[in-house]
């Protein structure tokens, strides 16, 4: 397990990384030092510590981009239907180096591992925000996914599975999805065509990137079972143990304590797995 190499830091030192990222969220458009003193005379110490804590304990780690940790928080916010929050973080993942359709994207994480009206939901919030940025009432029209037929999902889906499992999985489709089927029923069958054929075969996102938002999604839920299968995927999708370990720590932040040890230990276990199998 890493440490976090900013070591031990005067409070001076702290508010000052806070103040850095601070700049980084808004592009240095508004006075950090300014905005940090107003929040805490609006918000008293939940004021203070969203500097101190959020920006300068957290943000200001090194162990992950700022890019990926507006991932990690894009989709939490979502899954987690923080509305607000997420408007913020939009425009801050923008800032950060996002794309708008690789939020967009994010937003199809949420509709297979959250529900389609939480995503739906989380959507019109991302295109408020798109909107206000663009000052117009419509954004113009975006292009249907592939229609793919099942033969191709499933061709899909086993590339997918190969590259989650790290070549672990079968290697047929028809035995592959009969596993799935065989485990979870008509559920399996879902999850093989739509999340793994038409899902995660999409480009849009990198696949590290896809493992960086399910993750997330999955941890502030508190679906830990399941992070049983996807710790070993992002590992097999080049993310390192500790890049995963980071986003169980963004998740302090933004799923709370009990949400981000739960997680921790449910990564821990995946983690001692994958090295018992030499």
């Amino acid at each position: 397990m890493s440490t976090n190499d900013l070591g031990t830091r005067t409070h001076a030192q702290r508010r000052a990384a806070a103040l850095e990222v601070f700049e980084g969220f808004t592009n240095g458009e508004l006075d950090a030092e300014r905005a940090q003193r107003s929040m805490t005379q609006r918000l008293g110490a939940l004021g203070t510590f969203a500097f101190d804590v959020v920006m300068g304990d957290v943000w200001s780690r090194p162990e992950l981009s700022r890019r990926d940790r507006s991932l990690i928080v894009i989709a939490s916010l979502a899954a987690t239907g923080s509305v607000e929050e997420l408007s913020l973080h939009t425009e801050i993942g923008l800032n950060h180096g996002l794309t708008r359709t690789e939020i967009e994207e994010i937003m199809l994480h949420v509709a297979a591992y959250a529900g389609f009206p939480t995503a739906r939901a989380a959507q019109q919030v991302v295109d408020d925000r798109f909107r206000t940025l663009d000052g117009v009432d419509r954004l113009p029209e975006r292009s249907s996914a592939a229609e793919l037929d099942d033969s191709e999902r499933e061709r899909r889906g086993v590339e997918v599975r190969q590259s989650l499992t790290g070549g672990r999985s079968s290697g047929d489709p028809a035995a592959d999805m009969a596993g799935l089927v065989g485990l979870l029923g008509g559920v399996g069958r879902i999850a093989y065509r739509w999340v793994f054929g038409d899902l995660w075969s999409r480009d849009e996102l990198s696949r590290r990137d896809r493992s960086i938002v399910v993750i997330s999604i999955l941890t502030v839920l508190g679906c830990t079972d399941e992070l049983a299968f996807h710790v070993p995927a992002a590992l097999n999708h080049g993310l390192s143990r500790t890049e995963i370990e980071e986003i169980m720590v963004q998740m302090t932040i933004y799923g709370g304590i009990p949400r981000a040890g739960e997680g921790f230990q449910a990564m821990k276990r995946a983690f001692d797995t994958v090295d018992s199998r030499g």
